[in-house]
């Protein structure tokens, strides 16, 4: 690990420290936190991914109203979204560890009602990532690829949950197993590592869009993972300031 991010690492932990003191929250601070953050979550993820919608309009659709003038598959990536963070938070209130079908169920959720054929399916064909030099595993290899994952997980458990759910993103990205959908779900399986872990969601903003698939490039083809890993801290650290804010102990 970068040595650099040693600092900002425990921030973030003292910070958690003083969430953990606080809980359990009052239900009706959760409540609002946890639908905020699902806005938040589910239009910059999708956002990244190509999505129009604003946040207001994401928002309007997770509340059951069709916005005019969107392509339906924009609405469907919306509710998709929030589905596979239901998902995510139910597995993170179980003990069962990372598998392969999670990684399968959480993509079906991102892609369903959008292209049925591949959703939680590994691709059958080679791709490219358009404007990334990252080059994905040939399609003959996702099993093994998946299932080096997965060994690599069940192995990495002295890590810090921070750089832990990095690396797995990064990894996860550089085999991009689906033909669609691996950037959302990518950043759904970061977030239910973080969160068993005990860390709020790391929301990466669509602002910061540049930044990250800069970063993820250059984790994935020059084995440096130290940008993404402080964007994914500094995103974390943005969320437990929410929190914190609202219980009025944030300095």
């Amino acid at each position: 690990m970068d040595s650099s991010l040693q600092p900002l690492l425990e921030a973030i932990d003292a910070d958690k420290a003083k969430l953990d003191t606080a809980n359990p929250l009052p239900l009706h601070t959760l409540q609002s936190l946890r639908e905020a953050l699902m806005s938040e979550w589910t239009y910059n993820s999708n956002a990244i991914a190509g999505n129009s919608l604003t946040l207001n309009e994401t928002k309007v659709v997770l509340d059951g109203v069709a916005v005019g003038g969107k392509l339906l598959r924009e609405h469907f990536e919306v509710l998709n979204h929030r589905d596979a963070i239901l998902f995510v938070e139910e597995r993170v209130g179980s003990d069962e560890a990372l598998s392969e079908s999670q990684i399968r169920h959480i993509h079906d959720c991102v892609l369903k009602g959008i292209d049925d054929k591949q959703a939680g399916e590994y691709r059958t064909t080679n791709v490219t990532i358009a404007g990334a030099s990252t080059k994905p595993a040939d399609f003959s290899q996702l099993p093994a690829e998946m299932a080096a994952l997965i060994a690599w997980h069940s192995s990495a458990g002295g890590m810090h949950a921070i750089v832990r759910a990095a690396q797995l993103h990064v990894r996860f990205e550089k085999i991009h197993p689906f033909a669609d959908g691996n950037g959302r779900t990518g950043r759904l399986l970061l977030n239910l590592e973080l969160m068993k872990g005990g860390y709020p969601p790391a929301i990466i903003l669509h602002e910061d869009r540049l930044a990250y698939c800069a970063a993820l490039e250059e984790a994935c083809v020059g084995g440096n993972d130290g940008p993404l890993t402080r964007l994914v801290a500094e995103a974390a650290q943005r969320t437990l300031k929410t929190y914190l804010n609202l219980l009025g102990t944030a300095e």
